[in-house]
């Protein structure tokens, strides 16, 4: 009978609830003890501090190797950090004995995990990096253990419990390998002034890439913008607002600055026996809701929702209108 078919003592649902709760404790428990760890242990601070100026004054790419769950923190660890702006990828420790130690080069800078530090299958990449002089950061628990003792900087983690009741399974000790990993990623960005822009180079498709593009690329320009000149009678406006279908059109003065707008709602306050004969500017809302042409979308659907609004002008730096962009717009691109 397989393991998966013996059924254990307390498995009612208050009983899983339980077990779920521990485990998150026992995680949360983890991540603070490396907090705690990062405050106290200033040899452990200047050992990031060191990892991260190691990376970033580098001219080679990151390779990172482990094994087990080690190696599958890690392959996280090379795609957050490949996405971040800084070059990674992940590395087999056994395909790397076999020949994919071709692919690093001295000019790059080796990522080790082992919770443990004394993990075999990671010995001929240390003789490998010391032979060639790549220098090896190194991520476990254990200060005296083959791999810190081998490596140019060794990030040495608190021993934690796992979350496993039989402290076998990599829990707790795989989290906090991600968290440092994810720590020296952000820390690298920020160095970096990785942007938003350059975000969206490595993102560009899903959600994710919706909300990183910009609203000039979802936006309608030239004759699709609703406009009107001051001075022009509302039945003018009336004719542009319905012909454009925005439910709304845009009033520019003699320097085609966007000087205001008009409504649905504009007319329904507006409404008498005399509105289409009123000229724009006596109806126009002044001091229009626009947003420049390289905002993100993400960040125009959220000035939207803050300030209640379906429908954005683009402006440029004069104020004049060069697109407008509709709350369908953004829905239809996947930005929510």
């Amino acid at each position: 009978m397989g393991l998966r078919n013996v059924k254990a003592e307390g498995h009612s649902p208050s009983a899983i609830l339980d077990s779920i709760g521990r485990t998150l404790t026992t995680a949360t428990n983890g991540i603070k003890a490396l907090a705690e760890h990062l405050a106290a242990d200033a040899n452990f601070a200047q050992s990031l501090v060191s990892a991260v100026e190691l990376i970033g004054d580098g001219h080679g790419r990151v390779v990172v190797s482990g094994v087990g769950k080690s190696g599958h923190i890690g392959r996280k660890i090379a795609a957050t950090l490949a996405s971040t702006g800084t070059s990674a990828y992940f590395v087999h420790p056994t395909e790397a004995s076999h020949g994919d130690l071709g692919m690093v080069t001295s000019d790059d800078v080796l990522i080790l995990l082992s919770w443990s530090g004394e993990t075999a299958e990671l010995a001929n990449m240390l003789t490998y990096a010391k032979r060639f002089r790549v220098p090896i950061v190194s991520i476990s628990s254990n200060r005296d253990s083959i791999l810190a003792r081998n490596s140019e900087i060794a990030l040495v983690l608190p021993r934690v419990p796992e979350a496993c009741p039989h402290g076998l399974a990599p829990t707790t000790s795989a989290m906090l390998q991600l968290a440092v990993g994810d720590a020296l990623a952000i820390a690298l960005l920020e160095r970096r002034g990785f942007s938003a822009e350059d975000f969206k180079t490595f993102h560009p498709g899903g959600k994710l890439g919706a909300q990183l593009r910009l609203v000039h690329e979802l936006a309608h320009q030239a004759e699709q913008m609703p406009l009107l000149a001051i001075g022009r009678p509302m039945s003018e406006a009336v004719i542009e607002m319905s012909s454009k279908g925005f439910g709304v059109v845009g009033i520019v003065d003699g320097a085609g600055v966007l000087v205001g707008v008009i409504t649905d709602g504009d007319l329904r306050r507006h409404m008498g026996g005399d509105l289409l004969g009123q000229p724009v500017e006596d109806v126009m809302s002044h001091h229009p809701k626009v947003v420049q042409a390289d905002l993100l979308a993400s960040a125009a659907m959220e000035f939207m929702q803050e300030h209640k609004v379906t429908v954005l002008f683009l402006v440029d730096e004069a104020g004049m209108p060069e697109g407008i962009l509709h709350i369908h717009d953004l829905l239809r691109a996947g930005v929510a």
